[in-house]
């Protein structure tokens, strides 16, 4: 009995070794070999220069600075004297280090299973270590290693377009393993959006190396795909007269030709991008967060308001396809109408009133009384879809990332967000671009384009993409050629007759505008309220927004225009002087090829009486 045990552990060893031979030998065999081949191939990974963004006249917006990083040997002892001798040397070149804050980085990152060296200073420029390099090199423990830094020279005045990178968050790195290995990532803007182009391709390197892991020869190298450029078709020249034009006005402007190049975006007040590049301080961030003038948010994309008066035209528009030429008869404007049996009255801006109005006339005084019975013959839903159709509360797909697209309401919108019946009166204030209705800047920029040419452009930033010009993109826009003729009359008429509504800023200028003036209000009139307040005696959050959306020339149109003032109360006053200004800048530096002569209209100067304020609300 014994020798049977003997002989069966005998057995049961033979037969794990076999087992163990048969895994290693046959079943296991490309595993093993792949192990073996590591030991002597060793890979590394090559990164990738980030690309750098450049505006239409070659200036850098998004550079590149060269300088180093310093790194700590790992699998020191913290409290050891080989460590501290080792960050006092560092101390005795970087008087302004943290010390604390230096052992913290390094315990964090010390690890068993870490076999390279600890990062401790992310950046040190140029300049400064070419001074100490040579003294530094020498220091036991410590590498130095070249390295680049994010900078974006004009900070303030482009944060909104060209954005900022930061650190790879642990979302982030799921998704983008290159971000993951780089530890940097677009976060807003431009750099965002073509992250993935302007971040490249990872490289690769294959060495052989011995058992000590020196390096014997290099079998295979595949370069990194870095330096992939953008440029983009923004005048910086312009964007900054335009920022510092504003100075503390709370605003956006969006000029764009009527191909959809964007030329400039401002909004402000805006923010340096370049407190974003190593992680923001605390102090920093609270400024930002609790400034009541959201400097953090696009105000050209990522916000919505009311636009005003501004729709009216596209309510012309989708009248004319709704219900034909009835979008041509004529009104009488008593200065409000009511609804059925209700003594409720929807009030016209001019109390007074503006009597027969016809098409033209409503674009040019900008008669509230016209639209509300336009929209009630054609019905909100199809309200809705047309000016949808016409860029309206959709995204306009402008090459940046949060955009949002607002709201162009209908029966079935109301019904699933409020679980509420839509009302005739709502009808009527959505006409003119109030109620639920809120758009944004953007897209009155790309819906002023179709005005003016009957295309519907993407707007786009982006005008070469790695050395490969940007694909507009535009779709023709069919409707009545006499409404739409009639409509750009009317909207020469606001800039050019003394009834217009943008007249006193616009009619003056070297080359001739069309445009349409908003104001939207961001507080209810009671009926009880006979005369409004003038704006600017209202408390500053309870003005209205100002807008003008303008192109020019009217006769060729190539350059829009569109601003929104926060709470500045009339598009013509507010905003009218700014456009102005923009434009004259435009013509002085050749953007227009030569003035266009004035058109003479015979109803300019003759036939209008003076034209008659509004004392509640100065005609937009």
């Amino acid at each position: 009995m014994r020798y049977k045990v003997i002989f069966f552990i005998i057995f049961v060893i033979v037969a794990i070794l076999i087992n163990r031979l048969y895994q290693i030998s046959i079943n296991k065999k490309e595993y093993y070999e792949k192990l073996a081949k590591e030991n002597v191939e060793k890979v590394v990974n090559i990164m990738p220069l980030r690309g750098e963004i450049l505006d239409s006249k070659g200036n850098l917006l998004a550079k590149n600075v060269v300088g180093f990083s310093l790194a700590i040997k790992p699998h020191l002892k913290v409290n050891s004297q080989e460590f501290n001798n080792t960050i006092l040397e560092i101390k005795k070149h970087f008087k302004d280090i943290d010390l604390e804050v230096l052992k913290k980085v390094y315990k964090k990152n010390n690890s068993p299973y870490n076999h390279k060296y600890i990062q401790v200073l992310d950046f040190i420029p140029y300049k400064d270590m070419m001074k100490i390099y040579p003294t530094l090199q020498m220091v036991k423990n410590v590498k130095i290693s070249p390295t680049t830094k994010r900078e974006y020279p004009y900070g303030k005045y482009l944060a909104h377009i060209v954005g900022y990178i930061g650190k790879t968050s642990k979302k982030e790195a799921k998704r983008d393993i290159l971000a993951k290995k780089i530890g940097k990532i677009g976060k807003s803007g431009i750099e965002k959006y073509y992250n993935a182009i302007l971040q490249g391709k990872e490289g690769k390197k294959t060495l052989k190396v011995n058992a000590v892991n020196k390096v014997l020869e290099e079998l295979n190298f595949i370069p990194p795909q870095s330096n992939q450029n953008i440029i983009l078709g923004i005048d910086t020249d312009l964007q900054k007269f335009i920022y510092d034009e504003l100075g503390d006005t709370a605003a956006a402007v969006v000029v764009m030709q009527t191909d959809g190049q964007i030329l400039a975006a401002v909004s402000n007040p805006s923010f340096d991008p370049n407190l974003f590049v190593d992680g923001i301080s605390a102090k920093d961030w609270k400024a930002l967060r609790d400034n009541l003038e959201h400097p953090f948010t696009n105000k050209f994309i990522s916000a919505t308001y009311p636009p005003g008066s501004v729709i009216k035209m596209g309510v012309a528009l989708v009248t004319s396809k709704v219900a034909g030429n009835f979008v041509l008869n004529h009104e009488y404007c008593k200065g409000y109408i009511t609804i059925g049996k209700s003594t409720h009255k929807f009030r016209c801006w001019s109390h007074w009133g503006h009597g027969d109005v016809d098409l033209r006339k409503s674009v040019r005084e900008s008669c509230d009384v016209f639209y509300y019975n336009k929209a009630l013959k054609i019905g909100i839903d199809n309200l809705s879809k047309g000016l949808k159709e016409i860029g309206l509360g959709v995204k306009t797909g402008v090459d940046l990332p949060r955009e949002f697209r607002g709201i162009i309401p209908n029966k079935e919108w109301k019904k699933k967000r409020y679980h509420q019946s839509w009302y005739k009166g709502e009808t009527v204030i959505a006409a003119i671009g109030q109620g639920y209705t809120n758009v944004t800047l953007m897209q009155v920029a790309r819906y002023t384009a179709l005005l003016a040419t009957s295309k519907l452009v993407t707007p786009h930033f982006a005008k070469i993409i790695h050395n490969k010009e940007y694909q507009a993109q535009s779709k023709k826009i069919e409707f009545d050629p006499y409404v739409f003729s009639t409509i750009r009359e009317g909207m020469f008429d606001v800039c050019n007759n003394k009834r217009g509504t943008a007249y006193r800023a616009m009619h003056d200028l070297p080359i001739v505008v069309a445009g349409k003036t908003g104001t939207a209000q961001v507080v209810s009139i009671a009926q009880d309220v006979k005369k409004r307040a003038k704006e600017e005696d209202m408390e500053y959050f309870r003005r209205s927004h100002a807008w003008l959306t303008t192109y020019a020339p009217y006769k060729n149109p190539k350059i829009v225009v569109s601003i929104i003032v926060e709470h500045g109360g009339h598009g013509g006053s507010a905003a009218g002087p700014i456009a102005a200004k923009i434009y004259e800048w435009l013509y002085d530096r050749g953007y227009f090829d030569s003035p266009e002569d004035k058109i003479e209209d015979e109803d300019n100067d003759s036939v209008f009486a003076p034209f008659r304020i509004d004392s509640n609300r100065s005609g937009e």
